[in-house]
């Protein structure tokens, strides 16, 4: 089968020819019918070789969906046929996280070994796709897989961060989205959806700032050194009572800490690698600040009900599986409106 496959530190991705597997006990393989595309693939790709962990060759992709064709022995709960999204962040469902469906918080993953796919397990960029746990598939239903395949990171993160702000987030509030792009377009919808927030979107792009007007956003403002008193007077002096900072950058996180209202939340769910200095002095009395990472199983089903009842989309670009090094060049780019979408 055709995967793609980061092959050695330094690299790129490159389409290759690999054995089909086949599911051992436990195990479901599905036919992959969309995988999605995401920055953190290239974060991946762009460590050096002393912080490089994930295994090489490693197939990307930790965003997939697909239809079940092959079951391992012992399987139930699925059948042959069925069309399922996969949630990716695996954990040893055995321990407290993992009973209340945080997978995602699981402390004994990484001890164990695993990881999730396209992040250490084979991933969803290539023509099948083993799942190791009937837990970690969601029913698709009649979704359309290449317009849903970026919910499962790209709407699942956002969710997991603003619902876990939403007393900060009642009617007459104020949420600023920084970066609206692959996640922070998604991120407004939710906002709009789910809040009585007025959302203020922040990006450098023009594209994406039409982009985020687009998509529900009440203003849209240059991510530049005028953003911070912007959003103040937007706001009577007060700041927001939640930012999302999809970028994560230093100057971003700037941005954030100078603009959130006291006793607000600051969610850091890019991972641009900045740093933000908190604490007295720092930020506003009462505000908290929070790296959340992913989200639980039982938020994909509702990211997936949200987008069943027309409250979300995603805007996608669509590329076939040979197409895959160009469209990850596009997303290392910024040109990529939204996200962009592998069908094998």
């Amino acid at each position: 089968m055709r995967a793609v496959q980061y092959l050695s530190v330094g690299g790129g991705p490159e389409v290759v020819e690999i054995p089909t597997p086949d599911p051992g006990p436990g195990q479901i393989r599905l036919e992959v019918t969309a995988a999605g595309l995401c920055h953190s693939d290239w974060f991946v790709m762009g460590l050096p070789a002393e912080q490089y962990a994930y295994g090489l060759p490693l197939t990307l992709g930790h965003e997939g969906v697909g239809v079940v064709d092959a079951l391992g022995a012992g399987v139930t709960g699925v059948a042959e046929g069925d069309p399922v999204a996969v949630y990716g962040p695996w954990g040893c469902g055995l321990c407290h996280a993992c009973a209340r469906g945080a997978e995602n918080y699981c402390p004994r993953a990484g001890s164990l070994g695993i990881a999730p796919p396209g992040l250490g397990a084979p991933g969803a960029l290539a023509e099948h796709l083993i799942v190791d746990d009937v837990r970690h598939l969601v029913p698709l239903g009649d979704l359309d897989p290449v317009a849903t395949v970026s919910l499962t990171d790209a709407g699942l993160t956002p969710y997991h961060a603003i619902v876990s702000s939403l007393s900060a987030l009642p009617a007459g509030s104020t949420a600023v989205v920084i970066g609206a792009g692959g996640l922070g377009h998604v991120g407004i919808q939710i906002l709009r959806a789910i809040t009585g927030a007025t959302v203020i979107a922040l990006d450098i792009s023009e594209e994406k700032l039409a982009l985020a007007k687009d998509v529900g956003a009440h203003h849209a403002l240059p991510s530049n050194a005028e953003a911070v008193d912007a959003i103040r007077e937007m706001t009577g002096g007060v700041g927001a009572q939640a930012v999302f900072d999809f970028v994560g950058a230093t100057p971003t996180l700037e941005i954030a800490r100078q603009s959130v209202a006291l006793d607000g939340v600051v969610q850091i769910v890019g991972i641009g690698g900045g740093v933000m200095t908190t604490g007295f002095f720092a930020t506003p009395f009462g505000a908290s600040v929070r790296a959340p990472y992913w989200g639980m199983r039982s938020e994909l089903m509702e990211v997936l009900d949200l987008a069943r009842a027309g409250a979300i989309h995603v805007e996608v670009e669509r590329y076939g599986i040979e197409q895959a090094p160009e469209a990850y060049q596009r997303l290392h780019d910024g040109a990529v409106r939204g996200r962009a979408v592998v069908v094998p």
